[in-house]
C-alpha cells in the first residue's frame, strides 16, 4: 500500500499544462502575443513583399538558352545525356516493333498465358477480354505505344530502385542518407518531375521515360531496403555459421527472404509508372495518354473515354497479374516448371502470331472497331441539356459546381489572400510544431516561404485553397465510408472491388468524368482530387478500426456501452494512428490531382506548369514546378509528424 500511495501523486494529471500539446499551445500564445504586433507594424500589407522576392527569370532563361544552344555540341550532352537519350529511344522503338511484329493475336495470347501462370484461367480470361476491348475501341496502336514505353520505364525503374534499395538495405549510413530523399520524392506531385527532364532532354520519349523512372523508382528502393533489413536474423546467423561470404549471404539468404517485398515493389513501380507514363503525354510520350490529353484539350469527352478505358483496363490487368504473382510466392504450384512453361508460352505465342499473319490480319482489323465517342458525346450533350443546369429543386451539376466555387473555394482563397503573409507562415509553423518538432516546423515554414521568394505566393495560396477544400470533403466522406465498411462485413465486401478499381486508375483518367459532369474550372479539379484520394482514406480508416484490440471492445460492451459509444470512446481513439495516416495520404493524393486539374481549368500552379510546357516557357514552368515541390513538402510535414508521434505514443507502428 505504501508503494501505491507514493506513486499516486506522480501518475495524477498535473493540470492542463501537464500535456505536451497544452504546453506548446501556451508557448505559441506567448510568441503570438509578441510577434504578431511586431510583424504587423513592420509588414502591414497582406501580399508577399517585393523586397523578399527573387526574380529567377534571368538566370533560368540564361540556363535554358545555354542548354538549348549546347545540346548538340557540349561533351556532357554528346557523351552522356545523348547516349542515355539514344538508348531510351532505341529500347522503346525495339519493344514497340516487337509488339507490332507479334500482332494483336500474339500480344493477347502472351498476356493471357502470363496471367494464367500467375493466377489461373479466370484472370487469363479477364486479361484476354481487356486486350480485346482495347482493340474494339480502336486503341490498339496507342495501347502498344503506351505498353512499349511502360516496359522500358518499368525495367529501368526496377533496376535503379533495386540498386538503391540494396545499398540502403546493406548500409545504415546509406539508409539514413536516402530516407529523406525518398520521403520527399514520394510526396511530390507527378507534374513536378516533368520540367527538369524537359529542360535537359527536350520534348519527346526520352524525357517521358526518364521522368517516369524518377517517379516510379522510389517505391522499389524503399521496399527492397525494407525486405533486406527485415530478413530473419536466425536464418542469417545460420548462413554465417556455415562460413558463407557476404555475397553468398546476400544471394542465398537475404534476397530469397525478401522476395515478397521485392515483388510488391515491382507491383507498386508498375502502377506508378503507368500513372506517370499517361501524365507524360504532356511532354510528348504519345500513346493513350496523348489521346486523353488531346481530347480533354478540345473537351471531347467521348474520345477521352475511348482512350481512358484501355488505360484503366491496362492498369487493372497489370495490378492483378503482379499481385497474384506476389501472392503465390512460397506456395506449391502444380504444373511445369517456370522455364518449361515460358518456353511453351513463347512457342504458343509465336504460333498464334504466325497464324494471324498468314490469315492476313496481323494488325487489328478496322472492321472490328466500335465507335463509342459519338454515343458518349451525344449522352454528354443530353446531360448538358437536362442535367447540367435548370433541374427543378436540385439545380444541376453546373449549378453545384458554381455554388461550390462561390460558397467554398472563393471564400477560402479570399481568406488566405487576405491574411498577411507572415500570419500564414506563423500558422504553418504553429501547426507543424504542435504535432511535430521544431525541425519539422522550420522545414514547413521554409518550404512555404520559398513559394513567396519565387514570386508565386498568390498562385500557391490559390492551389492551397483547392487542396484544403478537397481534403475537407475527402476526409468527411472517407471517414464516414470507412467507418461503415469497418462495421459491416457485407458493405466492406461490396466496396472492395470498387476501391480496387479506383486505386489502380491513373490520375489522368479521373478528369474525364468530372469534365463530362461539371465542365471546366476549379470545382471539377477538386472533384477529381476527391475521387482519387477517397479510396486510400476509406481503406486506411476501415483497416485501422478493424485492427482495434477486440479485448477493449469486449470490455466496453460488458460495461453497457452502445454501438455509438464504442465507436466514439474506444475505436476512434485507439485507431488514431491510422486516422492520422489517412489524413496524410489524403493531403498528398489530393495535391497530386489538384495540380493536374490545371488541364481542366483548375488554374494556379498547375496551369503555370501546363502553360510553361505548352509554350516552351521554361521559366514559368520551372518556377511553378519548384513551388509545387515546396507546397507538397510543407503539406506533408504538417501532417506526417502527427502520424509518427501518434505511433510512438501508441507504442506500436505500422508497416
Amino acid at each position: 500500500m505504501a508503494a501505491l500511495t507514493t506513486t499516486t501523486p506522480r501518475t495524477a494529471a498535473p493540470g492542463v499544462l501537464g500535456h505536451r500539446a497544452a504546453r506548446k499551445l501556451a508557448v505559441l500564445a506567448v510568441l503570438a502575443a509578441v510577434l504578431v504586433p511586431l510583424a504587423h507594424l513592420r509588414w502591414a500589407g497582406g501580399t508577399w513583399p517585393e523586397a523578399l522576392t527573387v526574380d529567377l527569370s534571368g538566370p533560368l532563361g540564361a540556363a535554358g538558352d545555354w542548354i538549348i544552344d549546347n545540346r548538340d555540341s557540349h561533351p556532357l550532352f554528346l557523351y552522356f545525356f545523348g547516349h542515355v537519350s539514344n538508348a531510351v529511344v532505341v529500347s522503346v522503338h525495339a519493344v514497340y516493333l516487337t509488339l507490332l511484329a507479334a500482332g494483336w493475336a500474339g500480344v493477347t495470347a502472351a498476356a493471357a498465358l502470363i496471367a494464367w501462370r500467375a493466377a489461373g484461367p479466370r484472370l487469363a480470361a479477364g486479361t484476354t477480354a481487356a486486350f480485346l476491348v482495347c482493340g474494339l475501341l480502336g486503341m490498339w496502336v496507342p495501347t502498344m505505344q503506351t505498353l512499349a514505353l511502360m516496359v522500358v520505364a518499368v525495367l529501368a525503374s526496377v533496376v535503379v530502385g533495386a540498386l538503391l534499395g540494396l545499398a540502403a538495405g546493406l548500409s545504415d549510413r546509406m539508409d539514413r542518407a536516402l530516407r529523406p530523399v525518398l520521403d520527399t520524392m514520394q510526396v511530390l506531385p507527378a507534374f513536378a518531375y516533368l520540367l527538369p527532364v524537359v529542360l535537359v532532354f527536350g520534348i519527346g520519349v526520352p524525357a517521358a521515360v526518364l521522368a517516369t523512372v524518377i517517379y516510379a523508382a522510389p517505391p522499389m528502393a524503399r521496399l527492397t531496403a525494407l525486405g533486406l533489413r527485415g530478413a530473419d536474423k536466425e536464418v542469417l546467423e545460420a548462413v554465417d555459421s556455415l562460413g558463407a561470404t557476404a555475397r553468398q549471404r546476400l544471394l542465398t539468404a537475404r534476397v530469397p527472404l525478401a522476395r515478397k517485398e521485392l515483388l510488391l515493389g515491382v507491383n507498386q513501380t508498375i502502377m506508378m509508372a503507368l500513372s506517370m507514363a499517361v501524365i507524360a503525354s504532356v511532354i510528348g510520350a504519345g500513346g493513350l495518354g496523348d489521346r486523353v490529353y488531346q481530347a480533354l484539350a478540345s473537351v471531347d469527352v467521348g474520345a477521352a473515354l475511348a482512350a481512358g478505358i484501355p488505360i484503366v483496363l491496362l492498369a487493372v490487368v497489370l495490378d492483378r497479374v503482379t499481385g497474384a504473382a506476389g501472392g503465390s510466392l512460397g506456395q506449391e504450384k502444380r504444373g511445369p516448371r517456370l522455364w518449361l512453361y515460358a518456353a511453351g508460352a513463347a512457342a504458343a505465342t509465336a504460333a498464334v502470331a504466325l497464324a494471324a499473319r498468314l490469315t492476313g490480319r496481323p494488325e487489328w482489323p478496322t472492321g472490328w472497331t466500335v465507335d463509342i465517342a459519338g454515343p458518349v458525346n451525344r449522352a454528354v450533350d443530353w446531360m448538358t441539356a437536362h442535367l447540367y443546369s435548370g433541374v427543378p429543386y436540385i439545380g444541376g451539376t453546373a449549378d453545384w459546381a458554381g455554388r461550390f466555387t462561390t460558397w467554398v473555394l472563393d471564400p477560402i482563397r479570399s481568406g488566405l489572400l487576405w491574411l498577411p503573409w507572415w500570419s500564414v507562415l506563423l500558422a504553418v509553423a504553429a501547426a507543424a510544431w504542435l504535432i511535430g518538432t521544431w525541425r519539422t516546423a522550420l522545414t514547413a515554414v521554409l518550404a512555404m516561404a520559398a513559394t513567396g521568394v519565387l514570386g508565386v505566393w498568390k498562385p500557391s495560396l490559390d492551389t492551397l485553397s483547392q487542396v484544403l477544400a478537397a481534403v475537407a470533403v475527402t476526409l468527411a466522406l472517407g471517414f464516414a465510408i470507412g467507418i461503415a465498411a469497418a462495421r459491416s462485413d457485407r458493405f466492406e465486401r461490396l466496396l472492395r472491388p470498387v476501391l480496387d478499381v479506383f486505386q489502380t486508375m491513373p490520375q489522368f483518367v479521373y478528369l474525364i468524368p468530372v469534365v463530362a459532369l461539371f465542365g471546366v474550372g476549379r470545382a471539377p479539379a477538386v472533384a477529381a482530387a476527391v475521387v482519387y484520394a477517397l479510396p486510400a482514406v476509406v481503406r486506411i480508416t476501415a483497416q485501422g478500426l478493424r485492427q482495434v484490440d477486440p479485448a477493449a471492445l469486449e470490455s466496453a460492451r460488458s460495461l453497457g456501452a452502445t454501438s455509438a459509444q464504442q465507436l466514439r470512446q474506444v475505436q476512434l481513439p485507439l485507431a488514431r494512428p491510422a486516422l492520422l495516416l489517412a489524413v496524410n495520404q489524403g493531403v498528398v493524393l489530393v495535391l497530386a490531382v489538384v495540380i493536374i486539374g490545371g488541364l481542366v481549368g483548375g488554374g494556379a500552379l498547375g496551369y503555370d506548369v501546363v502553360f510553361g510546357l505548352a509554350r516552351g516557357d521554361l521559366t514559368t514552368g520551372l518556377v511553378a514546378g519548384a513551388a509545387i515541390v515546396c507546397l507538397g513538402l510543407m503539406l506533408d510535414r504538417v501532417t506526417q509528424p502527427a502520424q509518427r508521434s501518434a505511433r510512438k505514443g501508441a507504442g506500436h507502428g505500422t508497416a
